[in-house]
């Protein structure tokens, strides 16, 4: 990553019930700026948050936890765990049920995926302009947006606002491709507690960089921008403006 500080980048989580956990910090926006570290953090769910676990998700200072998931998946398997300061946000962002759209063979694993997040950008405009609008809000930073897997949802609104911030669709993928890895790990979890799940569907374990990268292109194409997309989601100038102010170094 071009604009990535590799040993922050690769920097284990330090947590053994998350698998996707991450800093979004590190890339260069714009002016040559930096976005900052520990002002925004990406993850899977942490609804599975154990006593240690909890120590080191409260030793980050995390102000807010937005969640993505769908009502069922929170009523299935709970939220993150009360803490003391933290506050609790669900959004749902309205997009197709996923699991009912096959994946045809012919078709690569990119080109669904970025159909799919296009599609979420189409029905779910009030969840991601309110996810966008919390995160641009100092006051809620430390801010940790997740969904269940931390690779889909969250990988759309995390690619939203490091391209609000200037961030190169290269470097965005690139960080959109870690979920890979931290896939792999939760799949391999899955299979060790729980041997008599279905296997998950391969577009389900994937990021390949050129789904962001079609996402993001195609985004631009019918909105100019990324920031003429969240405008018309009705993410306000003064925000956008927020998230240069506070996330940029």
């Amino acid at each position: 990553m071009s604009g990535v500080d590799a040993t922050e980048a690769n920097r284990p989580s330090p947590f053994t019930t998350m698998f996707n956990f991450r800093d979004v910090g590190g890339p260069t926006g714009h002016d040559g700026r930096t976005v900052r570290y520990g002002r925004l953090y990406r993850s899977d769910s942490p609804h599975r948050l154990d006593d240690a676990d909890r120590a080191a998700f409260t030793a980050l200072g995390v102000r807010t936890v937005i969640d993505l998931r769908r009502p069922r998946e929170v009523e299935r398997d709970g939220r993150v765990p009360e803490l003391p300061g933290l506050s609790y946000r669900h959004i749902h962002p309205e997009h197709d049920d996923w699991s009912q759209i096959p994946h045809p063979e012919e078709q690569s694993v990119a080109r669904w995926l970025a159909d799919r997040y296009a599609g979420l950008a189409r029905t779910g405009t009030a969840g991601l302009a309110e996810a966008v609008g919390l995160i641009a809000d100092s006051a809620n930073a430390p801010v940790v947006v997740h969904c269940l897997a931390g690779k889909d949802r969250t990988g759309v609104v995390c690619a939203l606002t490091l391209a609000v911030l200037g961030v190169s669709d290269d470097d965005i993928a690139a960080d959109y491709a870690l979920s890979t890895e931290a896939s792999a790990r939760f799949s391999a979890w899955i299979a060790a507690t729980m041997p008599d799940a279905a296997e998950l569907p391969r577009p389900f374990l994937a990021s390949p960089e050129e789904a962001m990268r079609l996402f993001l292109t195609e985004l631009r194409t019918g909105y100019g921008s990324a920031e003429g997309y969240l405008r018309h989601a009705g993410v306000t100038d003064a925000q956008l403006a927020a998230l240069h102010d506070h996330l940029l170094d």
